[in-house]
């Protein structure tokens, strides 16, 4: 498993990999509009500090206590290291840790067995999001309870 450290950072510094990896067809502008207000992201970075994975979480939902989960993206090169987990998992961890008692996201198709693992849930059918592909609604419980911050997610927060 490579060696990387998971940190806060600026939702600004998440733009040029998101967009490399979620939404090429996208101008960093049009990602900006997409992004609320107050969002916490979080960033992991390799031992040359190159940046290889990023996520963001905020307040989202109609009822109180809702967070959402976007912009999980990691570099392919990167991909089966474990990163895109504490990036996960830091993230889930600041929600619940500021009141949210659900946690939900428009998670990939592909990318379902992460969230899985990390204790979220399918509540939906699949459904297709133009130019971007096939989603499922996911979510996550009590998620102060249900998740603790990995090693290296906690060292993100020292």
């Amino acid at each position: 498993m490579a060696h990387f450290i998971v940190r806060q950072v600026p939702i600004e510094q998440t733009r040029p990999l998101r967009h490399a990896v979620l939404r090429p067809h996208q101008s960093l502008d049009a990602l900006a509009a997409h992004e609320p207000p107050g969002a916490y992201a979080v960033g992991a970075f390799a031992d040359d500090d190159r940046l290889i994975a990023v996520g963001f979480v905020g307040p989202d939902g109609t009822a109180p206590g809702g967070w959402r989960v976007r912009g999980m993206a990691t570099r392919s090169d990167a991909r089966g290291q474990g990163a895109g987990r504490a990036i996960l998992a830091a993230l889930v961890h600041y929600a619940g840790a500021h009141g949210a008692t659900r946690v939900w996201c428009n998670a990939r198709t592909p990318a379902r067995s992460l969230y899985e693992r990390a204790g979220f849930a399918v509540v939906s059918e699949e459904f297709e999001l133009p130019e971007i592909g096939p989603h499922l609604v996911m979510e996550l419980r009590d998620p102060a309870e249900s998740q603790r911050p990995s090693r290296r997610a906690a060292r993100a927060s020292t």
